[in-house]
C-alpha cells in the first residue's frame, strides 16, 4: 500500500494551484486519502479483536492445510494432519479471554503431534504466539512457566527433527526468549494505561466529590446570609410597624418616622438581597462585572446596625474595641452578622422585660471575641433552637471558631463567639 506520495523539492513544470484542491474530497492516491484509509482500518481492527483473532487462525490454517499431507506418518488414518493443524489453529480464537487455556490446548496438541510422528507444520508457530498471549494477558510468574513449557517443546523438536546443533537450541531459546519479551512488555505497558485510567477516574470522582461539596457549602452560606437579612429585616419592620399603629392617632408625627424607617429597612433588605442573587447571577449575560457590588457589611457598619435597632425601640449599646481594618473579609463579615442575628433573638424572644442590649466586639491580634447580653426574660427550657443559632452555629464553625449561647447570670440571654484572625481561604 502507497502511504502517501508527496512531491519533495519539484522544480520543473507548471506551478499547481493549491488553492483549488480546498475543499476537494481527496481522490484514491492522495497522501490524506491513504492516511485516512489506514486510520478507518485500525479503527476497524480494535473495535473487533474476536475477529481478527479468527481472521489470523485462518490465514494460518489457510497456509497449513495444503501441505500438511507431507508430514504425516504412513500407516495414520486420514485427516489426522488436518485434525492436528485445526487443533492447533482454532483456540487461537479466544486467547483474549482464556490466555492459559489456549496456551495448555496448543501444547496438548503438539505433544499429540510429537506423539504420533508428525513432522513439524507451519501451524506450530501458534505455541508462539499462545505463549505472547500468556505474557500479556497473565502475570510474570506464569508466564515464565510457559516460557520454560514452549522452551522445553522446542528442545524436544529439536532432538527429533533436527540435526543437535548448538546453533539450533540457541535459536529455539532466542525464540521463545523474545516472544516472552515481546509479550510481557505489551502487558507491562497495558497494565500502566489501565492503572493511568483507573487513576484519572479517580481523581474525576475526587473532583466531582470536592465540587459537590463547595457547592453545597456555598448553598448553606447563601442560606444563611438570606436568613440573616430576612430575619433580621422583618422583625425591624414588625417592631416599627406595631409602634407606628400604637401612635399613628396620638402621635403622628413619630407614626410617620416610625414608617420611614419601615421603607428605609425594607430598601436595605432589598439592597442585600440584590447583592446576593447578584452572587448567584455572576458570569450570566448582563451581569455586573466582578468586584462592581457593594461591599459585604462588617464591623464598621455595626453603627449603622445599631442605630437601626435603637430606632426600632431595641435599647442597644454598641462597643468596639481593637482595630476593624485588620479583620480578614470573611471575619469581618461573619462578627456583622453574628451580632445581627443576636439582635434579632434579642427582640424576637426577650419580650415586653428587654431594657439593655449590650454588645462588645474586642479585636485582638488573633483572635476577635463578640459578646451580646441582653436582660429580657431568658428561655425558659434553655437557649432557642431555632434556624437562626443553628446558622450562627455552622458559622462560627465554618471560620474554626467557638460559640456559647444561653442565660446569663442574672437572667436574660447571652451569646459568646470567639473567632480566630486569620487569612480568608
Amino acid at each position: 500500500m502507497i502511504v502517501g506520495r508527496v512531491p519533495i523539492g519539484a522544480t520543473s513544470g507548471p506551478a499547481r494551484d493549491r488553492s483549488a484542491d480546498h475543499g476537494r474530497a481527496p481522490a484514491p492516491g492522495d497522501a490524506w486519502h491513504d492516511v485516512r484509509v489506514i486510520a478507518a482500518a485500525g479503527s476497524w481492527v480494535r473495535g473487533r479483536p474476536r475477529a481478527v483473532d479468527a481472521a489470523v487462525a485462518v490465514v494460518v490454517l489457510a497456509y497449513t492445510l495444503p501441505i500438511q499431507g507431507a508430514y504425516v506418518p504412513a500407516g495414520l488414518p486420514a485427516g489426522t494432519g488436518v485434525l492436528v493443524s485445526v487443533g492447533l489453529c482454532a483456540p487461537w480464537v479466544v486467547r483474549r479471554s482464556f490466555p492459559l487455556g489456549v496456551f495448555g490446548a496448543v501444547v496438548a496438541v503438539f505433544l499429540v503431534q510429537f506423539a504420533i510422528g508428525m513432522g513439524p507444520v507451519p501451524a506450530d508457530v501458534m505455541l508462539f504466539l499462545a505463549l505472547y498471549a500468556v505474557a500479556v494477558h497473565r502475570r510474570r510468574a506464569v508466564s515464565v512457566g510457559a516460557a520454560a513449557v514452549l522452551a522445553a517443546c522446542a528442545l524436544l523438536a529439536s532432538a527429533r527433527w533436527g540435526d543437535g546443533r548448538v546453533s539450533e537450541l540457541l535459536t529455539a531459546a532466542v525464540s521463545v526468549v523474545t516472544v516472552w519479551m515481546w509479550g510481557s512488555m505489551i502487558g507491562i505497558r497495558r497494565a500502566h494505561v489501565a492503572t493511568l485510567r483507573e487513576r484519572a477516574a479517580a481523581l474525576e470522582r475526587e473532583r466531582d466529590q470536592r465540587d459537590r461539596a463547595a457547592v453545597e457549602a456555598e448553598r448553606a452560606r447563601i442560606a444563611r446570609e438570606i436568613h440573616d437579612i430576612v430575619s433580621h429585616s422583618l422583625s425591624v419592620v414588625v417592631v416599627l410597624a406595631r409602634g407606628a399603629s400604637a401612635s399613628v392617632r396620638t402621635d403622628p408625627d413619630r407614626a410617620v418616622e416610625a414608617l420611614a424607617a419601615v421603607e428605609g429597612t425594607g430598601r436595605s433588605a432589598l439592597t442585600e438581597m440584590r447583592r446576593m442573587l447578584g452572587v448567584l447571577r455572576d458570569g450570566e449575560p448582563g451581569s455586573p462585572p466582578p468586584g462592581t457590588e457593594a461591599p459585604q457589611p462588617g464591623v464598621a457598619q455595626l453603627a449603622q446596625l445599631v442605630g437601626d435597632a435603637r430606632t426600632s425601640g431595641t435599647p442597644v449599646m454598641l462597643t468596639v474595641d481593637g482595630t476593624p481594618g485588620n479583620l480578614p473579609a470573611g471575619t469581618d463579615l461573619a462578627v456583622y452578622r453574628i451580632v445581627q442575628e443576636a439582635l434579632t433573638n434579642a427582640r424576637r424572644h426577650a419580650g415586653p422585660d428587654l431594657t439593655r442590649v449590650d454588645v462588645h466586639v474586642r479585636i485582638d491580634d488573633d483572635t476577635v471575641r463578640v459578646d451580646v447580653v441582653d436582660d429580657g426574660r431568658g428561655p425558659v427550657d434553655g437557649p432557642a433552637g431555632g434556624h437562626g443559632l443553628a446558622g450562627m452555629r455552622e458559622r462560627v464553625a465554618t471560620h474554626g471558631g467557638t460559640l456559647h449561647t444561653g442565660a446569663g447570670p442574672g437572667g436574660g440571654f447571652t451569646v459568646s463567639a470567639t473567632l480566630p484572625v486569620g487569612e480568608d481561604t
